[in-house]
């Protein structure tokens, strides 16, 4: 009685790891078949590695990219958050070579720090497109391309407004919000203004620190400039909008009048900085274009067909004073 109950009980069990085998074998065929139907759909498939959802602007970039299966059916996207952390994004690009992802673009958080995770997409002969902003690597052919904004322009731009507003003589104190310490658009946008302004000996940077892109920092960091040197500054110069909106609000309850006591300028031309400079409480901003959905698109196309793009590709760009926010609010996309 026990032989015949153990040979039950064997049978029993190889019928039981033959069913696991079978609904194991059906799981991974599941993913596999995913991979499977993508390739055989014709499908080809975008990774893209965001720095995070930081700003109404990084949003709408955000949101662009994403449209992108919607723009062209023969494409999809998988998408990754990188919450502001480099390592994340590091993380998301390994994924997306092991899912073996035809197109790798990333929105990197700071310029440096990618070699290895390049070199890594490079040798699985997977084209990677830097967007928005830019990366030091000590081998230009591990990206194919940069599209996105000059920042250095954006700056100069900014400083140029002031310039034209007040004269190369004028004595202005300026405060600085600084982007995320490292990022393409901080350094870019603060060596394009300083580089602007050094005709200009009146033009003092009296105050300047990072908010990290977001208004809640840029609110904190301005309400310090102010409790400091309040009755100094008469202009803020923010490297994003959602910071300069977080300031306007420190300004406001400081008890000043941004936009009147303190010129507001700032960069990226989101609906919420043209609405204040409606209100009167912000003065302009240099405008840098987060919808690259299409041109990303554009751009991906090219790659994949083995045709050559441009090493830089620059977003399509302008700048808005007070006086024109009213007529352009109702264009704004973001």
């Amino acid at each position: 009685m026990k032989l015949k109950k153990m040979i039950a009980l064997m049978a029993s069990t190889v019928i039981c790891i033959g069913m696991l085998a079978g609904c194991g074998g059906s799981a991974g065929g599941n993913g596999s078949a995913q991979t499977s139907n993508e390739k055989s759909s014709g499908k080809k498939v975008i990774g893209f590695a965001q720095v995070g959802a930081e700003s109404g602007w990084r949003t709408a970039e955000t949101d662009s990219i994403k449209s992108i299966p919607t723009l062209d059916s023969n494409f999809d996207l998988k998408f990754s958050d990188g919450q502001q952390k480099q390592e994340n994004q590091i993380k998301a690009i390994r994924s997306f070579i092991a899912q073996k992802v035809d197109l790798i673009a990333l929105d990197p958080v700071v310029e440096t720090g990618w070699d290895t995770v390049l070199k890594e997409a490079k040798d699985a002969k997977i084209p990677v497109v830097i967007v928005d902003r830019k990366v030091t690597v000590s081998d230009d052919s591990l990206y194919k391309c940069f599209l996105g904004s000059d920042m250095v322009a954006e700056g100069k731009k900014a400083a140029q407004i002031l310039i034209d507003q007040f004269g190369k003589d004028a004595k202005l104190n300026i405060a600085e919000l600084q982007g995320t310490v490292g990022s393409t658009a901080m350094v870019g946008r603060q060596q394009g203004f300083n580089d602007a302004i050094k005709d200009c000996p009146n033009y003092k940077i009296i105050k300047s620190q990072t908010g990290d892109f977001t208004r809640a920092k840029g609110k904190e960091v301005m309400e310090a400039f102010l409790k400091s040197d309040g009755d100094k500054i008469n202009v803020l110069w923010s490297h994003n909008d959602d910071m300069a909106m977080g300031a306007i609000q420190a300004i406001e309850e400081y008890g000043k009048k941004p936009g009147k006591d303190i010129f507001i300028l700032s960069v990226d031309g989101i609906k919420d900085i043209f609405q204040a400079m409606v209100d009167g409480k912000a003065n302009a901003t240099v405008e840098c274009n987060p919808l690259l959905g299409p041109q990303l698109l554009e751009v991906a196309k090219n790659i994949l067909d083995g045709k050559e793009v441009e090493r830089t590709i620059n977003s399509k760009e302008s700048q808005f004073l007070q006086k024109d926010a009213a007529a352009e609010l109702p264009n704004r996309k973001y």
